[in-house]
């Protein structure tokens, strides 16, 4: 029992303290521990006890004096302890829990007085392979105790190791220029480990890890992972760093490689002999993209008839006579649900040998293709649609700005943009809303140099494909829906309120009615879409990139073929459901990576001042939009001279970080 004049030990911080009781309560102790120091310490923190009483009527100085060489000895006592001698003696006994008092006799081979003991428990309180204290006594482990011990000790003294080289192989990086770095296996695991903490945070396999060597290092801030990385050349300086966290596929599988290498190798031969597809080489499609494009997916041809009537063709790429829902290509089209474009390069959906080769349109080229073979009144009323598995053969590639200049002139394009017109005005009459907004072209230079341009979207040549492909996707839909067959139609409801009729190039107005919009939805049977001012609609005009497109192509073919359909509702379903799963991910990967690129060009723009337009205006926040990059961003309503919607404002960059995602103006 501790009483005044004992001296006992506790711990504190895994330390063992002597310490003199100077006052005892039932429950708690006045002591004077061996550096000087007053404190209360409940009685149960007690872990060993002298059996004699000591003299406390002396200075503090002395008492200090006297507990520090008690400790002191006490230390020295430990090295002369053994006790894997210890367990292997006492294995035999019938028990496995002694007194301290015991054990300590009989690793000194004496009496054991206050010194011994407690030399004793200090040893089993560091080294806790063989024995444990528990309420006073001390338990022996049984042999397999011992063994899983020994295990757990090897693999933590491994841990140190790797926290250890990890640390000082991070130091080196630092410290080292990249052309003069070497890394071994330990190197590449240490990596391995800090670029998964990077990337997946606390979710990481071993994050407790990638803490422990970053700390040790000295690397405390969040984003010296992706720094270090880099110096190593792990990642570029401007890793796409949501591709990677969202671990889209990147690379495609052997399977799906392999099946692309034997497509290759097919010619136009078995198109040919297809009796079901229809040879359309006699026709002279044309091409119509951006300049840069290099998988084309559909091309148009048009024929005036006598009578007034048009015939017009669009005709797009047959993925779907390539890719079969059992093949590996078609699965991985599901993983991946769309191609995705960044300013830096693309992920396909299809490899490149597929979707930039015997799958793409391409000037001079046999291909595979369904054909929407669609007959017009001189007012764009649809009066005739056929659909076809055809073979084509592009006759002309042209760019937006070379149909652009030849709309006027050029014989064909000149009829394409009279039903251009007449097509956008039946939709709008239909309650279609067009809200044009220019598309924000980021061009990246030598890896990192930012310019950012706007095109307008409006364009005769770029409105006249957006409605052939509209026409052409509605009467897809209504071709599947007629058939009272499953599909994947996007419908959309009507805005939650109007703000523009129709078309409008008002970028304010554009922008306020854009907020109040319905959500679009994906839906296994035919409904409207209030955007588009049609009665059903669905997209089956770009399967190169798109697996809802390439789904329906596939309905569509059972349909033309008059085979059991090939998609159940059940199956639609599911389609829906992977689609939107896959979209969603794909869709915040490409606007993450867009946002960092425009952060990456205001980063160049410091104290220069730049036009926003006012969205909205609150008493304390004003929702702006920057006009030369169309980026959303907010700001504190100013005290004085507050802006009103539509207004023009000067504002300035404050703070920027790309990699950081963080953006902050001032009023200018």
């Amino acid at each position: 029992m501790a009483t005044t004049g004992k001296l006992i030990e506790y711990l504190d911080g895994g330390k063992f303290f002597c310490a003199y009781v100077i006052d005892a309560q039932a429950k708690r102790l006045r002591l004077i521990n061996q550096n000087g120091r007053e404190m209360n310490l409940p009685a149960s923190r007690i872990v060993h006890c002298s059996k004699k009483n000591h003299t406390i009527e002396l200075p503090r100085e002395e008492l200090t004096r006297q507990l520090q060489e008690t400790a002191t000895l006490r230390t020295q006592l430990m090295e002369k302890i053994n006790l894997e001698e210890i367990w292997e003696l006492i294995s035999e006994e019938p028990s496995d829990t002694f007194s301290p008092d015991f054990l300590a006799e009989l690793s000194f081979g004496q009496d054991a007085d206050d010194d011994i003991v407690s030399a004793f428990l200090r040893t089993i309180f560091i080294d806790r392979l063989y024995f444990k204290y528990k309420e006073g006594k001390v338990v022996a482990h049984s042999p397999e105790q011992t063994e899983q011990l020994l295990r757990q000790r090897d693999k933590e003294e491994k841990l140190q190791t790797l926290i250890s080289m990890g640390a000082d192989f991070l130091q080196q990086v630092h410290n080292s220029s990249r052309k003069n770095l070497v890394i071994d296996e330990n190197g590449k695991e240490c990596f391995a480990i800090i670029r998964d903490f990077y990337l997946s945070g606390a979710e990481s396999k071993h994050a407790d890890i990638a803490r422990k060597i970053l700390k040790a290092a000295g690397f405390n801030r969040p984003h010296d992972p992706f720094h270090l990385l880099v110096k190593a050349g792990i990642w570029d300086a401007n890793e796409n760093i949501p591709l990677l966290r969202n671990d889209l596929p990147v690379v495609f599988p052997l399977l799906g490689i392999q099946q692309a290498e034997m497509l290759l190798q097919q010619g136009v031969d078995k198109l040919f002999q297809d009796p079901a597809r229809k040879d359309f080489t006699d026709l002279k499609p044309i091409t119509i993209d951006g300049s840069t494009t290099l998988d084309f997916d559909d091309a148009l041809t048009v024929e005036a008839q006598d009578n007034g009537n048009v015939l017009v063709g669009v005709h797009i790429s047959d993925v779907a006579h390539y890719v079969r829902p059992e093949d590996p290509l078609f699965l991985e089209a599901m993983q991946r649900g769309t191609s995705i474009y960044f300013p830096e390069g693309q992920i396909p959906m299809l490899p490149r040998h597929l979707s930039q080769g015997i799958c793409s349109l391409i000037q001079g080229e046999f291909r595979a293709a369904m054909s929407f073979m669609i007959l017009l009144s001189d007012e764009a009323e649809v009066l005739r649609i056929r659909i076809y598995p055809s073979i084509i053969k592009v006759a002309r590639r042209l760019t937006y700005d070379e149909a652009d200049t030849m709309i006027k002139t050029d014989p064909e394009l000149a009829i394409l943009n009279d039903l251009r017109i007449k097509l956008r005005n039946r939709r709008l009459d239909a309650g279609a809303l067009l809200l044009p907004f220019p598309d924000v072209n980021i061009h990246v230079h030598d890896g990192s140099k930012v310019q950012v341009s706007l095109a307008d979207t409006d364009t005769p040549s770029r409105t006249l494909v957006s409605e052939m492909m509209i026409l052409a996707n509605t009467q897809a839909a209504r071709y599947v829906a007629d058939r009272m067959a499953p599909g994947l139609f996007r419908a959309q409801k009507p805005p939650r309120r109007r703000v523009v009729s129709g078309l409008d190039n008002d970028l304010f107005l554009n922008s306020m009615q854009r907020k109040m919009l319905s959500r679009g939805e994906l839906l296994i049977n035919a409904q409207p879409h209030s955007g588009l001012g049609v009665t059903q609609y669905t997209t089956i005009t770009s399967p190169i990139r798109r697996l809802l497109d390439l789904v329906m192509q596939h309905q569509l073919h059972s349909l033309i073929r008059r085979q059991d359909i090939r998609f159940t509702e059940e199956m639609c379903k599911d389609f829906t459901s992977v689609i939107g799963r896959t979209l969603a991910r794909a869709n915040s990967v490409r606007q993450q990576r867009h946002r960092y690129w425009l952060l990456k060009y205001l980063e160049t723009k410091r104290e220069h001042p730049l036009t926003a337009l006012t969205l909205e205006s609150g008493p304390k926040r004003t929702s702006l939009l920057l006009t030369d990059i169309l980026l959303n961003f907010d700001m504190p309503t100013p005290a004085i001279n507050r802006p009103e919607p539509g207004q023009r404002v000067q504002v300035k960059v404050l703070r920027v970080d790309a990699l950081d995602n963080t953006l902050n103006f001032e009023w200018c």
